[in-house]
């Protein structure tokens, strides 16, 4: 009878546990943003349930690659199985539709969604998964930037910010701003500066600004598309030169938001802590003499966001052996518990798993419930 009521009880810990609040349709006049480094918003094919949580993951990865600084945050191990739970960290969610016009001149709509997530669940994923953290607050570096559409080169100030909208938009994806300078005379005057790349002079005209930093680009046509260089300097000292070659236009001017975040973030981010590999590990939990206490680790565990599934392996008088499938290690899963979860961890003890496992595990690691 006590193993029975043993096993239908660890069942409980496999149940989904997050539930998301609804929200509906928003449109001109009431419409949602996306503005902080814990809110993202991207397209999706309809409000339906399959839809809207893949929609979740992929704002999730935004967020993380915010946080981090890095574009390629899914590369990452553990990342994209802790993408699947992306709703256990969501404060709220909108829906919008938001409007373009094409080069035919017709407009056409799609729906974005746009997620909230809570910060310090957040905040403790990016440390058990060990991502590097790019710090808060971030640096608003100004953009000297120059087109030549064929009529000769003219600086985008604040008044043209439209033109330099997707350079915007981009550093905004990135978990940054970009500035743009005022336009007076003496700096439409910097236009041949800007154009010879000459970040000596671009800078003294920018001291004016802070922080003293400054994105120094030129578009022009080439080839048949469109080719941007850009020079990145940061108090005085380039950290950054690239050119971006494109069909168009508009992906020419982002590939400056990208090449000045990976410059910052290289310079100033802070690397992550080792946490182990995502896997499945073996541990052991004691304390467990009650179904009270059965039950408080069941939902313990569906707090733990790394946890992705949890098989009961053995029970033994106060003690339970259980398999847990994490997107980190247990130095992770460690760190996601806190100060206040529902397990402590102890000292590793060896596990016996009885001669007839044909994988015995040599070592796993001790827990006992708070």
């Amino acid at each position: 009878m006590r193993r029975s009521l043993i096993l239908t009880l660890l069942l409980a810990l496999c149940l989904p546990g997050a539930v998301l609040a609804q929200s509906g349709l928003r449109t001109e006049g009431d419409v949602a943003t996306a503005s902080g480094a814990y809110e993202a918003e991207v397209p999706v094919n309809s409000q339906s349930d399959a839809d809207r949580n893949g929609a979740l993951a992929r704002a999730l990865s935004v967020v993380l690659g915010k946080l981090s600084g890095d574009r390629g945050i899914t590369a990452r191990p553990g990342v994209v199985q802790a993408l699947r739970g992306a709703k256990d960290y969501v404060a709220s969610y909108d829906y919008k539709q938001d409007q373009s016009v094409g080069s035919s001149g017709a407009p056409s709509y799609r729906t974005l969604l746009v997620a909230r997530f809570r910060e310090d669940d957040v905040d403790a994923l990016v440390a058990a998964l060990g991502l590097p953290v790019w710090p808060q607050p971030r640096p608003k570096p100004v953009v000297w930037l120059a087109i030549d559409d064929g009529s000769g080169p003219r600086l985008v100030s604040v008044q043209q910010a439209n033109a330099a909208r997707a350079l915007l938009n981009r550093a905004v994806e990135r978990g940054y701003k970009l500035g743009l300078p005022s336009g007076g005379a003496a700096e439409q005057a910097l236009v041949g500066a800007i154009w010879r790349q000459d970040s000596a002079a671009v800078a003294r005209a920018s001291a004016r600004y802070a922080p003293p930093m400054q994105l120094i680009g030129k578009l022009y046509r080439a080839d048949g598309g469109w080719a941007a260089d850009w020079v990145f300097v940061d108090d005085g000292r380039e950290l950054n030169k690239w050119t971006t070659k494109d069909a168009n236009a508009m992906r020419a001017l982002a590939s400056g938001a990208d090449g000045t975040a990976d410059a910052l973030v290289k310079r100033y981010a802070r690397a992550g802590v080792a946490t182990g590999q995502a896997g499945e590990y073996r541990v052991v939990v004691t304390g467990i003499n009650s179904a009270d206490a059965y039950l408080r680790l069941a939902a313990g565990l569906r707090e733990v966001p790394v946890v992705r599934n949890v098989t009961p392996l053995r029970a033994q008088g106060d003690r339970l052996e259980l398999s847990l499938e994490m997107t980190t290690g247990l130095a992770g899963f460690n760190r996601m518990l806190g100060d206040n979860g529902v397990l402590v961890p102890a000292a590793p003890v060896p596990v016996s798993l009885g001669s007839d496992d044909p994988n015995p595990a040599p070592a796993s690691n001790e827990y006992r419930l708070r």
